[in-house]
């Protein structure tokens, strides 16, 4: 049987207490975004399930955690070319919803890497 399913309240405590992280929106639903870049939101597309969460983590982290808990993490066909993954707040504890979110606040706050420049002869 599911663990009581942790509110958006629970959500806000864990966000906000990572570094430079503020409450926002993003496409009209509530988010959490740090420099401006998207860290979480609730998911406003139709094909997501209600009591989700969108995370931001790269492609490989994606990959992982669908693999490890697909009962907790899953995405949709909108969500596929997003480096996103989708939680259920009902499966999820505490602990992980914040290594997740410390997860997202690496992904969102990491220096791009750039191609190098080509030689000018």
């Amino acid at each position: 049987m599911p663990r009581k399913s942790l509110t958006f309240a629970a959500v806000r405590r864990i966000a906000l207490a990572l570094p430079g992280v503020e409450e926002s929106t993003a496409y009209g639903s509530p988010a959490f975004k740090v420099r401006g870049k998207l860290l979480a939101c609730i998911p406003i597309h139709r094909s997501a399930e209600p009591g989700s969460l969108v995370v931001c983590v790269d492609f490989p982290d994606r990959d992982a955690l669908l693999a490890e808990a697909p009962a907790t993490y899953y995405v949709t066909d909108h969500y596929i070319p997003y480096r996103s993954v989708l939680v259920r707040l009902s499966h999820i504890t505490p602990a992980q919803l914040r290594d997740l979110l410390a997860t997202a606040h690496k992904f969102a706050t990491r220096k791009p890497v750039r191609a190098p420049r080509p030689r000018r002869p």
